[in-house]
Formats: structure tokens, sequence, C-alpha cells
């Protein structure tokens, strides 16, 4: 009787999990296609299928839309906040979990207590502080914001763990004479790759999805990111939906490729230095 409940109840909990996943995935498949429609197919019925499939939202979207020049500047404050948060909280990471020192634990709870801000309470004053302090609305203006936020994270991730490789590895190579750069860089960095993989990850995916600094702290066009980029599709009595979707796509490409490079290392990176040894 029991086997037999056990059954039922996995039969039931995989076809809620499949509904679920349907719910999730559909939406995405609904855009992609709908990129293909006529404006005409699409307002007819926005759920059939394109009666045949163009491309010309695509191109209207991308040249027209202007959606190129938010492209660079959202790859380029992307890969900039990636590498820069990479940088200092590595380390960061290394000197926290490595050295004991005067102010050691103060500077890493106050590191940790940056996780537990509401960051978008900061909008104001950091439109103010950047206005008399002549950062606003400049190529280099988001990268600070992105870069302040995500580091808590990555130096709480780094710092837990570099605790479980070994010290002997830092002194192996101090008895062969390397420095600690070396130490850092060619043996130490290359142990950290799960969890380097996942604040990659999670770096660049806050960072390109990322839409109320982005909105708030620059007006040029020029400096616009993809997320605020799409809003110009949206008009006050109209908006042209299949191009719009077009758009999405466009705009959700990177990040699929990205996490398809590396969700294999998340879950790994997440746990990892869960376990103290």
């Amino acid at each position: 009787m029991k086997s037999i409940l056990s059954k039922i109840g996995k039969y039931v909990f995989n076809i809620i999990m499949i509904m679920f996943s349907i719910t999730c995935i559909f939406p995405v498949i609904w855009i992609l296609y709908s990129s293909l429609k006529t404006k005409d197919e699409f307002m007819l019925d926005i759920i059939s299928l394109p009666a045949r499939p163009r491309l010309d939202n695509y191109y209207h979207a991308f040249v027209e839309g202007k959606m190129y020049t938010y492209f660079i500047s959202s790859i380029f404050n992307s890969f900039t906040t990636v590498f820069l948060v990479i940088l200092i909280a590595f380390c960061i990471g290394y000197v926290l979990s490595r050295y004991r020192f005067k102010g050691r634990n103060f500077i890493y709870t106050l590191f940790i207590a940056g996780m537990l801000i509401p960051v978008y309470a900061l909008i104001v004053p950091l439109f103010v502080q950047f206005k008399v302090l002549g950062l606003y609305d400049r190529f280099f203006t988001l990268v600070i914001p992105y870069i302040a936020i995500r580091l808590p994270l990555a130096i709480f991730l780094f710092e837990s763990f570099i605790k479980t490789v070994p010290v002997e590895l830092d002194e192996a190579a101090y008895m062969d004479g390397a420095s600690t750069f070396f130490t850092m860089s060619r043996i130490i960095l290359p142990v950290c790759k799960p969890v380097l993989s996942t604040i990659l990850i999670l770096a660049f995916l806050d960072t390109w999805n990322e839409f109320p600094f982005a909105l708030v702290l620059v007006t040029k066009e020029i400096y616009r990111t993809i997320p605020v980029g799409l809003t110009n599709f949206y008009g006050q009595y109209t908006t042209d939906y299949t191009t719009l979707m077009a758009a999405m796509v466009l705009s959700i490409l990177p990040v699929i490729i990205v996490y398809l490079l590396f969700n294999k290392k998340i879950i790994q990176g997440m746990t990892a230095g869960a376990v103290k040894g």
C-alpha cells in the first residue's frame, strides 16, 4: 500500500513540475515565434504561429531601433563589471582567508553586511552624489555601482572557497621561491574555477538585466543599456509588439549563451566552501 501511494505521489509531483516548467518555457517560445510574425498577424491572433517566418523585425529592432547602441553599452558594462568584480573579490577573499590581522573580522562583517542592504534604496542618494562629483551620465557611470553591488557576494564566495584549499599549497610555493602574486594567480585561482564560474554568471546576469540604476544614472542614448532601450519600443498610444519581441530575443541571447557555457559549474560553485574541513 505504501509503495502504491509513493508511486502515485511521484507521478503527481512530476505532473506538477512538468506543468510548472511549461509555464516557464512557453513565454520564451511565444516571444520567439511572435518575433517572426507581421504586425497584422500578431494583432489578429497573438497565440497562433506565423504563416511565414519573417526576419524583418530583427532588422528594424537592431538598426532602426538602435539596439546595436544598447548592445555596445551593455557589453561594456557587463564585461567590465565581471572582470573587476572577479579581480577585486578574489584578492580580498584571498587576504581575508589566508591572513589574520587586527580588524579582519570587522572588514569581513562590513562586506557581508553589504549583502543585506536593499540596493535600490540607494538610487536617490547615489544620483545626488554622482551629480555633485561629476560622475553622472558618463560611459563609466554604471560600472561603479554595479561593482559595489556585486562585490559582497563575490567576496563571501571566494573567501569561503579559499578556506577549503589547503594552506600547504601556499607554503610549498613560498618554499620554491614563488611570489604572492604567482601563488595567487597560478596556484590558487585555477583551483577556484567552480566558484569563479558562479560569480561570473551571477554578476553577468545581474548586470545585463539591471534596469533602475541604468534608467536613473544615465540619460544619453549612447550610454543606455538594453533593458532601458527596450522601453523605446513602447509608445503612448501604440506599441510595435513584433519589433519589441525581436528586440527581446536579441537581448536574451547573450544571457543564454553565457549560462550554457558555465551552467555545469554554478551549483558546484554555490555549494563550494559550505562545509569546512
